[in-house]
């Protein structure tokens, strides 16, 4: 159980309080374009995303936002930078506004902002960046993960001024220890609910260990409410990648798969079988333990308490439910053998 945050509401989600953690991801398409991005928008929460962000980098793009909005079911985040005007038009149609105070301007913009989001009620994530941060902060601590926190604890000081606290901070640095230490200094402060990332992670293999790396000490120790993994990438590979994170802890049920290293012993196609029955069985709502062994010394015994699995020796696989060897199938056949057997367990009872 993690610390208890306050409790923020985007739409029908709720962040925090308790709540389960949430998977974000943004989306590559424009925004304006209603009929690509909604596309987009479907298949991502078809993958298990429980918020979706847009960029709004023009008034035609925050105007695009009620229309999107018609089209989709899960809360549609504005992501907004150096226009404040964009912020207040993408407030009549959003569920929540993101913002960069760095960039946004004096205190004024700022103020009309905070007007927006109370009128239409909605809340605001206020991001907090190692490249945005203020010159006499900078000047100050240097770029460390003080920096970060004592900025973050400025904006959260003049939010609370303004009267406005229905607030999700993000402190995010592309330095892993730098985010996780900023992170850990405002959560000992604050209750605000708290987006976890590494902006600018990279490519896939890179930005998936070091995102791991970061977000999970985080999530470890009971800190943060919502996460992006940010890749490089397709955003359907970031949202996989964050249930995956999730459930590797824990912290969120569904399909845990578990695949042996492979060795001399290994006698089929373990790579292919493996990868095939991992992009089979991907379901955001089915929770079932699957196992690919290489070999007899892997499975069943090591893997016998998984709901489902094979063990693979002499170019056959033997198919075994919670230890127990069902049948034996040619290497050919065992993909389709694990998937035939996969769909049984997800019947629903009658």
């Amino acid at each position: 159980m993690g610390r208890k945050t306050r409790l923020v509401k985007i739409d029908n989600k709720k962040i925090g309080g308790n709540n389960p953690i949430l998977v974000q991801s943004m989306c590559n398409t424009e925004t304006k374009n209603v009929i690509q991005t909604v596309r987009q928008i479907r298949l991502l929460e078809k993958a298990g995303c429980d918020i979706i962000r847009v960029a709004v980098p023009d008034m035609e793009s925050a105007q695009a936002l009620k229309a999107i909005k018609k089209k989709i079911s899960i809360p549609l985040v504005a992501d907004i930078h150096f226009d404040y005007r964009l912020a207040v038009e993408s407030a009549k149609h959003a569920d929540k506004i993101r913002i960069n105070p760095g960039n946004i301007g004096g205190l004024d913009r700022i103020k009309k902002i905070v007007h927006a989001c109370k009128k239409h009620k909605i809340p605001m994530r206020v991001g907090v960046n190692s490249g945005s941060l203020k010159k006499s902060i900078e000047s100050k601590y240097g770029k460390t993960p003080r920096a970060l926190f004592e900025s973050a604890k400025e904006y959260a000081k003049l939010f609370e001024r303004l009267g406005f606290r229905d607030l999700i901070f993000s402190i995010k640095s592309s330095d892993i220890r730098e985010t996780v230490e900023a992170n850990r200094l405002f959560s000992k402060r604050f209750n605000y609910p708290l987006h976890l990332g590494i902006t600018e992670s990279g490519t896939y293999n890179i930005g998936i260990i070091k995102s791991a790396s970061g977000i999970g000490s985080l999530l470890i120790d009971g800190i943060g409410d919502t996460i992006r993994i940010s890749l490089t990438d397709d955003p359907i590979k970031e949202v996989y990648a964050a249930i995956e994170l999730l459930k590797s802890l824990g912290l969120r049920k569904g399909r845990n798969f578990i695949s042996c290293p492979t060795c001399t012993r290994t006698s089929v196609n373990l790579f292919r079988i493996a990868n095939e029955i991992e992009e089979a069985t991907r379901h955001p709502d089915k929770d079932i333990t699957i196992a690919v062994m290489g070999c007899e010394v892997n499975g069943p015994g090591e893997a016998k308490y998984a709901d489902l699995g094979v063990a693979c020796s002499n170019k056959y696989g033997f198919i075994f439910k919670k230890g127990k060897i069902l049948r034996k199938v040619k290497e050919k056949d065992i993909v389709k053998e694990i998937v035939k057997e996969y769909r049984k367990c997800q019947k629903p009872p009658s």
